[in-house]
């Protein structure tokens, strides 16, 4: 019959859950009324509660405060809730009319019964939020980022690697300040600013980064103001509080913090207590200063603990960068102009600015016309090249602008005379400085020292730089800054013109000279002056480094004020014109490297002369008796290798005779004179020129020659020549020792001021041994001395310990076949440059080891089997020289 399934049900049960639903909804619709009333008197109460924290909250926010997160969802919450519950209040009426039997039952009881149950489920939303609504705190402080982001171009390439070290030293290493100086234009600010910038992007422990503009006009409230608005304590009652007050504040806050202060343009010191800024210590890698500064004067004022140095770049990165400013469509849009551009571009010197205003400026120069046009308007008249007048070359004047005083800023104008790229010698420089009267005349010996300060306020203000320790070089741009300064001064009568390097082959035309105060047409090829110029106003004519053989006696003839004559390094000119008596104002005279034979005694009209200089003046024969002893205002006299030729045809009539005793006779009468370099070719003269106290303070550089007779020279009794730089001694043919008495003043103080010493052709010298009293030489030459066998051979016992030849920086041994030592034993030569050994076949050790010159690049010249045959202290100093040596063949190809 199929199977049959049984379901039992409980009738029970069945009823009783029908009976609970049935009340459940009835319960809803019978309260709905009540539960109307009470959720609208409890929504009352959580709006103001709301509004309460509300008020909280933007009490808190206007203290720079942020709401929390539990708040806001608080509030949110609420906000919805009270956008709901208040709807169902506004619905409710209509849902009472449906209502019946007392409120039991409803016209529609599927409507009613959600309504209903809709406002409960409000009612008790609305008492879960009134049980949160007590929050202890509403807000906290914003947590800030750790600096405000600048905008900036990307990196100048080139700059990378220097952000990477200042950014190493403000991370890892200890220095507390730091300072970075370089001339304007190099990307201080730039670099200053990518730091700041890092501290964004690199993970640190930093609390704050403060950036602050000082600028020229310094103002230590402004600096307090915009540290107070980074940390905080900002407002109108705190600007009012005196800067002791405010620096109190400061102090207080960021002593407990770990900052860094970026202060971008210093020009005088700031100081940091007085602004409220705790020193950083050096012990510790804690908080950190950083400035910029055009002067590294101010990193000294500052204390820096730690300086670096932003330079111009280097020709590659100069290039790179100026390519991506010009863009690639110009540069390959004509095959020429390629080549043209790094010629623009070695016009900027590296200097980031210019190659940047420059490459912007030639980005639309499609042609090679236009390219070669620029080059020759930079060469020229650079100020009128787009960008250069307006932008570069003011920001450039605020440098020259801060010079100390008027003193300083003109001779800084002074260099522009010079050409592009020249290497100045300092002292030629002070010389003129001398003769346009810029230095201070009135303490003895201080002209000198006066210069050498202006010089080291120049190059410290990074508007020189200094080539080693004798020469100083001015960047072309602002060298070109400084002649736009010049033209733009041209109303007050200080024009200058300047046509230095600019391959001249005749003078540039005497017309255009008349309102010139300043004139160079040195380094040309000029050979004749034939013109008659009138320059009323000129004070400095530069004509040397020409090819000059004749100038026209009246040539000078309408040079009134003329203060400064250069006719040095003209081989060909061999005759001193007369029309220079005529330079009544004259105080400088410079004749050193031309070939002249002979000074007229008419020159005793140019009774203001201060500086005479003479050196190498080979062929002079004739100095008229009596004409050196008329300059009376003389300051310096520089006669270091006059007159090679006059120890053997000088006549009596000259101060040359007789190997210069009358020329120490008359320079004896000179008072004034500071600065000597002196030439003798007589034991007598020596002899004479010892007795004077007065000539040997003064005298810089002797040149003992000629010595024909004299088989010893005591050289110990030139150690009272406390200012002696330069000693060379040639010629002496019988001359077999240099004696030392060790008992006078060589024992105490020895050659101190010594750096340079040249012994030349002294057939029967056997040793240098008086080297070791000469502990700052710098530079020892020796050449064609054929008995010599050793430099340096019995030691004092007391100098035994000495640190020989610490400071040597050049040697150079030249055909001295019987060589056989330097010294006995290893030196340091820790600042050793150079080494040529030429032509020394028996010398068959170096005084060196695998110590020596650790701190120092060497570069060894030489003969390549002189330098097989070596002997070696062990292999390892053998490995550590081996790629010093450069063969004369190699060097010669180099230079080919």
């Amino acid at each position: 019959m199929g199977n049959v399934i049984g379901i039992q049900f409980s009738c029970d049960a069945i009823l009783s859950h029908c009976l609970n639903c049935t009340l459940s909804k009835a319960t809803c619709i019978s309260q709905l009324e009540d539960n109307l009333v009470d959720l609208q008197a409890k929504l009352e109460k959580l709006i103001e509660a709301k509004n309460d924290v509300m008020m909280r909250v933007v009490i808190a926010e206007r203290q720079q405060m942020r709401c929390l997160n539990q708040v806001q969802g608080w509030l949110s919450r609420v906000q919805s809730a009270e956008t709901e519950a208040g709807q169902l209040i506004r619905d409710g009426s209509q849902e009472i009319e449906k209502l019946c039997l007392g409120g039991y039952c409803s016209k529609n009881c599927k409507s009613s019964y959600n309504f209903g149950k809709e406002v409960a489920q409000k009612v008790q939303l609305v008492e879960t939020l009134m049980g949160e609504k007590d929050f202890a705190v509403v807000a906290q402080r914003a947590q800030e980022s750790v600096a405000d982001e600048r905008p900036t171009e990307p990196i100048v390439v080139g700059l990378q690697s220097q952000l990477e070290q200042v950014w190493r030293c403000l991370v890892e290493e200890p220095a507390g300040i730091v300072g970075l100086y370089g001339m304007g234009g190099v990307g201080k600010t730039t670099l200053v600013t990518h730091i700041n910038n890092k501290f964004l992007q690199v993970p640190n422990d930093f609390d704050c980064v403060i950036w602050v503009v000082v600028s020229k006009d310094l103002r230590l409230e402004n600096i307090q103001e915009i540290i107070g608005g980074k940390i905080g304590l900002m407002n109108e009652s705190w600007k009012s509080k005196s800067l002791q007050e405010k620096s109190l504040d400061i102090f207080k806050i960021l002593r407990e913090k770990k900052f860094v202060l970026l202060l971008d343009d210093l020009w005088q010191r700031v100081d940091l207590t007085k602004v409220g800024v705790p020193i950083p210590s050096p012990q510790s890698s804690a908080s950190k200063v950083v400035f910029t500064t055009r002067s590294e004067e101010i990193c000294g004022l500052m204390e820096a603990q730690k300086k670096f140095k932003v330079a111009c770049l280097s020709d590659k990165d100069a290039w790179e960068l100026f390519c991506h400013k010009v863009g690639e469509e110009t540069l390959n849009n004509h095959p020429d102009i390629p080549e043209l551009a790094q010629t623009v571009a070695k016009e900027c010197g590296g200097m980031p600015l210019a190659l940047i205003t420059i490459g912007r400026a030639m980005s639309c120069k499609r042609t090679p016309q236009e390219w070669r046009h620029a080059i020759q308007v930079l060469r020229t008249t650079a100020s009128e090249f787009p960008g250069l007048g307006n932008e570069v070359y003011p920001l450039l004047k605020f440098s020259y602008e801060s010079l100390p005083n008027d003193i300083v800023r003109s001779c800084l104008l002074y260099c522009s005379l010079y050409p592009e790229d020249y290497r100045i010698s300092k002292e030629n420089l002070i010389d003129c400085w001398i003769g346009e009267s810029f230095l201070n005349e009135r303490v003895k010996f201080e002209v000198q020292n006066q210069g050498y300060y202006i010089l080291g306020i120049l190059v410290h203000a990074c508007l020189l730089e200094e080539v080693g320790e004798d020469e100083v070089k001015m960047h072309d741009v602002i060298r070109d800054m400084a002649l736009w300064i010049a033209c733009d001064s041209e109303k007050k009568g200080k024009k200058f013109l300047v046509c230095a390097g600019a391959g001249l082959t005749e003078d540039p035309g005497v017309r255009g000279w008349e309102n010139v105060s300043r004139l160079s047409l040195m380094q040309n090829r000029i050979k004749n002056l034939s013109e008659i110029p009138k320059c009323p106003h000129l004070l400095t004519l530069f004509l040397n480094s020409n090819e000059l053989k004749i100038i026209t006696n009246d040539f000078f003839q309408f040079m009134p004020s003329l203060k400064v004559l250069s006719l040095s390094r003209n081989r060909r000119l061999t005759n001193l014109q007369l029309g220079i008596s005529k330079l009544v104002s004259l105080q400088h005279l410079d004749l050193s490297l031309t070939n002249i034979e002979k000074l007229s005694g008419e020159l005793k009209a140019v009774v203001n002369l201060k500086c005479l200089n003479l050196e190498y003046t080979w062929s002079l024969v004739t100095i008229p008796q009596q004409l050196i002893a008329s300059f009376l205002r003389l300051h310096v006299l520089r006669m270091f290798g006059v007159g090679d030729d006059a120890f053997e045809v000088a006549s009596e009539d000259s101060v040359l005779f007789d190997g210069g005793e009358f020329l120490v006779e008359e320079l004896l009468g000179l008072n004034h004179l500071e600065v000597l370099s002196l030439t003798l070719r007589s034991p007598y003269a020596l002899q004479s020129f010892l007795t004077s106290h007065k000539l040997q303070c003064c005298t810089q550089a002797l040149f003992l020659q000629y010595f024909k007779d004299s088989t010893s020279l005591v050289v110990s009794s030139l150690a009272n020549l406390k200012r002696l730089n330069v000693l060379r001694i040639a010629d002496c043919e019988k001359l077999e020792e240099l004696k030392i008495d060790y008992t006078g003043e060589i024992q105490h103080f020895g050659f101190r001021s010594l750096c340079k010493v040249e012994i030349a052709r002294c057939q029967k010298l056997k040793d240098l041994t008086f080297l070791v009293f000469a502990p700052n030489l710098e530079s020892i030459e020796v050449k064609s001395c054929l008995a010599l066998e050793e430099i340096v051979s019995d030691v004092p016992e007391a100098m035994g310990n000495l640190n020989l030849f610490a400071k040597l920086q050049y040697l150079e041994l030249l055909g001295l076949p019987n060589l056989k030592s330097i010294y006995w034993k290893p030196l340091s030569f820790p600042r050793l440059k150079e080494m040529t050994i030429i032509t020394c076949n028996k010398l068959k050790k170096l005084p060196v080891d695998s110590n020596s010159a650790k701190e120092c690049k060497i570069v060894i010249r030489g003969d390549r089997e002189w330098w097989r045959q070596l002997q070696w202290e062990d292999e390892a100093t053998q490995n550590v020289f081996l790629p010093c040596f450069k063969s004369l063949l190699e060097i010669t190809e180099q230079r080919l």
